[in-house]
């Protein structure tokens, strides 16, 4: 089955962005759909590539990438070679995520062929996932943040993760620069919310990357131990892999991450290695599904835990393909009062990950990903390339 044609379509997507605690204006953003056709009709599809999960879309100059360079290394091979291509685009230093739009559209051109979901071409191990409830950052003051973990509670959540205030002061409810850190505040939710869900919640925490200091992060990681949290994720950025270290080595709470740092499987198997955290992460944007799979089977032969980052059809197809020992929890989210989280967005006639009311998501069905998608919609609001 020989790639015959590689395209990127463009469309318009409405979106209310949701900063501070509100939302902004509507707004347009472009979303990207990718497909690759072979020579017996078969074909595969990707959305997004850029930024958070499988929401936003390629830029202009990545589309460019795709549609001249990457196009013209595949073109005429077999599709089902998936692996030969990730080894030849790291070699030709592509870039990560546009590598793993091509990994992650030529699964699901395979296992649409064969008529089964992806995880079922990787080798299923379970049907449904545990879900945590993800939260927008500055959601607003501390009784805030209580008031809605209560709620994901009471829908279902057993687990709820804390992403506190980023570049916004809650002092002045103000935007701000991104010092000082406001690690009194972070604590104040971070303790409001214990108290709110009592202790038979599992509480996480996400900083981003945004404590500047040791000290500071150190600080909040000694007041989460003593609030019983499950983990601490990136909590300094990740070029800074001594400090995580003495981190871990200081904490007993185990340290989450690199969240977002480039390098695939080879930065994470150097944190392991290294002992710069204690959990991993990783999601289908930095080596595909191929190289998450990899690192799933790298952690657990570490003894570690391997926690997909972001939402998203192909993460669910990985969380569906490996041990609850392995990748335990489905980032479900990112989630505010008042978001309509499971409003499908209008390219697609379904969400990827409905949740029932014991906390756990299905992993999707459909053929390929798992997309039913809204055809109709994608063709009304098609941008003609620049």
């Amino acid at each position: 089955m020989k790639i015959v044609d590689l395209q990127v379509i463009p469309f318009r997507v409405p979106r209310r962005p949701y900063r501070h605690g509100r939302f902004l204006d509507e707004e347009y953003v472009t979303q990207t759909l990718i497909k690759v056709i072979t020579d017996e009709g078969a074909e595969g599809y990707y959305f997004g590539g850029h930024g958070h999960g499988d929401h936003d879309g390629m830029t202009p100059d990545q589309i460019g990438v795709m549609t001249g360079r990457l196009k013209n290394m595949i073109l005429g091979e077999d599709a089902f070679d998936r692996e030969k291509f990730w080894h030849w685009m790291w070699i030709a230093n592509i870039p990560e995520n546009l590598l793993s739009v091509i990994d992650n559209v030529l699964w699901d051109l395979q296992a649409r062929a064969f008529g089964v979901p992806v995880h079922k071409l990787l080798g299923s191990c379970r049907e449904k996932v545990k879900a945590y409830g993800s939260t927008f950052p500055n959601m607003g003051m501390p009784e805030d943040y209580a008031t809605h973990a209560v709620a994901c509670k009471e829908e279902g959540y057993t687990c709820y993760k804390i992403h506190p205030y980023y570049f916004w002061n809650p002092d002045t409810k103000e935007s701000v620069q991104g010092r000082p850190s406001h690690v009194e505040w972070d604590i104040e939710c971070c303790q409001a919310v214990r108290e709110a869900v009592g202790d038979d919640m599992v509480l996480t925490y996400d900083p981003w990357g945004t404590y500047r200091t040791y000290e500071d992060a150190f600080l909040v990681g000694r007041e989460l131990e003593r609030l019983g949290f499950y983990w601490y994720e990136h909590p300094m950025n990740e070029y800074r892999p001594g400090l995580y270290e003495k981190l871990a080595r200081e904490l007993t709470i185990p340290i989450l991450s690199p969240e977002i740092a480039a390098g695939s499987i080879y930065t994470r198997f150097d944190w392991i290695a290294r002992g710069a955290a204690d959990m991993t992460r990783i999601d289908v944007l930095r080596g595909g599904i191929t190289g998450c799979m990899k690192m799933a089977a790298i952690a657990e032969g570490a003894g570690v835990k391997c926690e997909m980052h972001m939402a998203g059809f192909a993460n669910l197809q990985i969380l569906g393909a490996t041990s609850e020992d392995v990748c335990e929890y489905y980032e479900r989210g990112l989630l505010a009062p008042f978001v309509e989280y499971d409003t499908p967005q209008p390219y697609l006639n379904a969400i990827c990950d409905p949740m029932d009311s014991d906390g756990y998501v299905t992993v999707p069905t459909l053929p390929g990903m798992g997309y039913d998608i809204n055809w109709d919609y994608i063709k009304e609001n098609t941008i003609a390339p620049e």
